[in-house]
């Protein structure tokens, strides 16, 4: 096993690991723990762009630029990712929340969220299996993405019944999944138009969490004060990318 792929899937374990990180910051007031997602989630979306338009497409490009199927499954990773999310946000329990009869949402939370750790995993390998920088700049994408991501689905198991522990559990054994995502692209390791395609696709994902999903949430705060740190810190998300792009 090469050493790119090694790290690939020593970054899947990290990724899976920060399930741990929710009971952490759910100690902190709600207060603290708002603000402090604020930041997280406007960096994230900036990591996401800066690596779609410094690393991943300019890759895919290079390699593709006459190949219609690259645009395809751009917006293919639009598509599916809008899909999923309608999963995640299914609701159709009328059962009251308790630790006996957890809410329905958690649980296709939990199943929304297998789904999504299985593309992370895919998307990692995928990565350095095209270029170990490459690699690296959507490892860390993908990581600023889940910090905020993780904490939020610790929350949500909280609330829709599970007891602390078994959520923090649930979130790591579920974000496990991502290991046989990249177990899939080694399949591919030899194909280099299907791994230029699964860049594609994930720029397209990229494009759709950060625009679709973390900007709305971050355009709800309306004081003056947070809307410049959230652009302060969206545009450090995206110079972190471009830096990685030059120095690495």
């Amino acid at each position: 096993m090469s050493y790119s792929i090694v790290v690939a899937f020593l970054g899947i374990i990290f990724v899976a690991s920060l399930s741990f990180l929710g009971f952490l910051f759910f100690k902190l007031k709600q207060d603290a723990l708002k603000k402090l997602l604020l930041v997280l989630v406007s960096f994230s979306a900036g990591a996401l762009i800066g690596d779609v338009f410094f690393h991943l497409l300019p890759e895919v490009i290079e390699e593709n630029p006459d190949n219609m199927w690259v645009w395809v499954s751009v917006i293919l990773g639009l598509i599916v990712f809008f899909i999923l999310e309608k999963i995640i946000h299914w609701r159709h329990c009328h059962i009251p929340t308790s630790k006996d009869h957890p809410h329905e949402f958690g649980i296709m939370n939990l199943i929304g969220d297998a789904l999504h750790n299985f593309l992370d995993g895919l998307i990692i390998v995928g990565a350095f299996l095209i270029d170990f920088n490459l690699g690296i700049a959507t490892i860390l994408a993908v990581i600023a993405h889940e910090v905020p991501q993780k904490i939020g689905d610790f929350g949500i198991l909280v609330y829709a019944g599970y007891s602390r522990l078994k959520a923090m559990i649930l979130n790591f054994i579920f974000s496990l999944i991502s290991i046989l995502g990249g177990f899939l692209a080694l399949f591919w390791i030899n194909n280099e138009l299907i791994l230029s395609l699964l860049a594609s696709f994930t720029a397209g994902s990229f494009v759709y969490i950060a625009v679709a999903d973390l900007i709305p949430e971050i355009k709800k705060e309306t004081s003056t004060k947070y809307s410049f740190i959230q652009l302060f810190s969206i545009i450090i998300g995206i110079i972190m990318m471009y830096l990685l792009k030059v120095f690495v």
